[in-house]
């Protein structure tokens, strides 16, 4: 994060539905408070954004896909003090919807949750995507007929080794491992690991030691705890855990959608953010890593918590409440895990936050 007392976030929100595209925020140290310092709605639905650095200049550019039809990603420089400002012209990724991107060493790499695909782009010197190396169509369906009639892939994710991608298929109930091919950077199939059929894996995390992974589920409020061999390449699933008080009963309340999963830097703790109960779940971890505990869950602050994210520092926990319109960031009590309410600002449709 630049600058002595401040750094910097962005938001980004759903056009389609007010929001105003990529917004900018000043992000105060000391008390996680963000600051609005302007916005551009240059890119359609910029639903998901990824902070990277030009490989030549060095210089920090922002990354978002625009989750349309036609979907496609684009970059912004953000060296100025308000909105981040479009370079080029956004590159398509020859699949439907994008809803994740992430950086894997000089290659950009989204997750077509539409089509169910990936699609990986190189990156140019001044961190701009060029065309379309590979796209990657994911194949089968799940149980469920109307999320899961076929593939749609959700998430896509380097390991911590940087030798695999790893892309999480809510319409396969799998999550698919990928090498990219060191010269085209085309994606190439290399393992496929199944959930529980009908859970809807959405998104993952890994433990600080890259040694597991945690499979967040969209259509049951459940995760499941994976061992990763990141020699082999390989997901061994171990466990799964219910991330709301009840749910393994049954439950009587609203449906629940989990949106996204967040371990702490020391790997004692994990966070899910709960669509529908419109919470924050707390999990401890012990040092086996593999026997999330439930211990609390909290209000997010407002409705429809897309988004979860922890800052640069650990101490702050920021949860992008899409249908109420705001971001919303909590102190997190460094003995318990437990997120406190500290403040909110309205931005319209928000649906990511990182961190520059």
């Amino acid at each position: 994060m630049g600058g002595n007392s401040a750094g910097r976030a962005y938001i980004g929100s759903f056009t389609s539905a007010g929001g105003h595209g990529v917004t900018a925020a000043a992000v105060d140290r000391d008390t996680g408070a963000l600051t609005v310092l302007g916005s551009t709605d240059a890119v359609r639905d910029p639903s998901f954004l990824a902070v990277g650095r030009a490989p030549v200049t060095g210089a920090q550019v922002l990354y978002a896909v625009s989750e349309t039809p036609d979907g496609a990603v684009a970059v912004f420089a953000t060296d100025g003090d308000g909105a981040p400002r479009l370079m080029g012209s956004p590159q398509p990724v020859g699949g439907d919807g994008p809803t994740h991107l992430a950086l894997a060493g000089d290659h950009l790499v989204t997750a077509n949750y539409g089509s169910g695909s990936v699609t990986v782009l190189p990156v140019g010197g001044d961190g701009s995507p060029g065309a379309a190396t590979g796209v990657l169509r994911h194949e089968g369906s799940g149980p469920d007929p109307e999320r899961q009639e076929g593939p749609h892939a959700h998430q896509v994710l380097p390991d911590p080794s940087g030798g695999w991608v790893l892309g999480v298929d809510l319409g396969t109930d799998s999550v698919c491992v990928y090498a990219l091919d060191p010269r085209t950077g085309e994606p190439r199939p290399h393992a496929r690991t199944a959930m529980r059929p009908g859970t809807g894996p959405r998104h993952l995390a890994f433990h600080p030691s890259g040694r597991h992974v945690y499979v967040l589920h969209e259509l049951e409020p459940t995760v499941t705890v994976c061992r990763w061999d990141p020699a082999a390449g390989l997901l061994d699933p171990v466990g799964e855990t219910v991330v709301i008080p009840d749910a393994a009963d049954g439950g009587d309340g609203p449906r629940v959608y989990p949106s996204e999963i967040v371990v702490a830097d020391d790997g004692r703790f994990l966070w899910t953010a709960n669509r529908g109960h419109d919470s924050i779940s707390v999990l401890t971890l012990d040092e086996t890593a593999e026997k999330p505990v439930l211990a609390a869950t909290v209000g997010c602050g407002g409705r429809w918590p897309r988004d979860l994210t922890l800052d640069p520092s650990g101490q702050w926990l920021y949860a992008a409440n899409e249908r109420s319109g705001d971001v919303s960031w909590f102190a997190v009590d460094a003995e318990t895990g437990i997120p406190a309410y500290a403040g909110s600002i309205e931005v319209p449709s928000a649906s990511c936050v990182v961190f520059g």
